[in-house]
């Protein structure tokens, strides 16, 4: 029963990150290939939550990483939510540029969710 509760939550997981990644992590992630200061912008968000996981949730080595990015980015989009914030991706490429921390940190979000994928995948199939 508890594998089936980890495959239920993980899942649950990926989802909530895969729908983010269409909202904003597709856009913002081209936008990082086009604009390379954005692209360290969206770096440093996406170590800074590496860092947080990593060091800051007690026994997180017992939880996927995917589960506790999920419920970061949960985190701050209930909070953005109790402070009156609504996500729009920025309309055109120079508008990246000027994005908010909210919108960068996503984007941040998105691109350590899909490291993670990759190391899951990888040629040893365990991440």
């Amino acid at each position: 029963m508890k594998d089936l509760v980890s495959s239920w939550v993980e899942s649950s997981a990926r989802s909530t990150l895969s729908r983010l990644h269409q909202q904003i992590g597709v856009a913002g992630l081209a936008a990082a290939a086009a604009l390379p200061g954005l692209s360290a912008v969206f770096d440093q968000h996406s170590a800074a939550v590496r860092d947080i996981l990593a060091a800051g949730v007690e026994g997180s080595a017992a939880v996927a990483g995917v589960v506790l990015l999920a419920g970061y980015t949960r985190g701050l989009l209930d909070e953005a939510k109790t402070k009156g914030w609504t996500f729009r991706a920025p309309a055109d490429l120079a508008a990246w540029n000027t994005s908010d921390w909210l919108t960068a940190r996503l984007v941040g979000v998105c691109s350590l969710a899909a490291t993670m994928d990759d190391q899951r995948t990888g040629p040893t199939g365990n991440g």
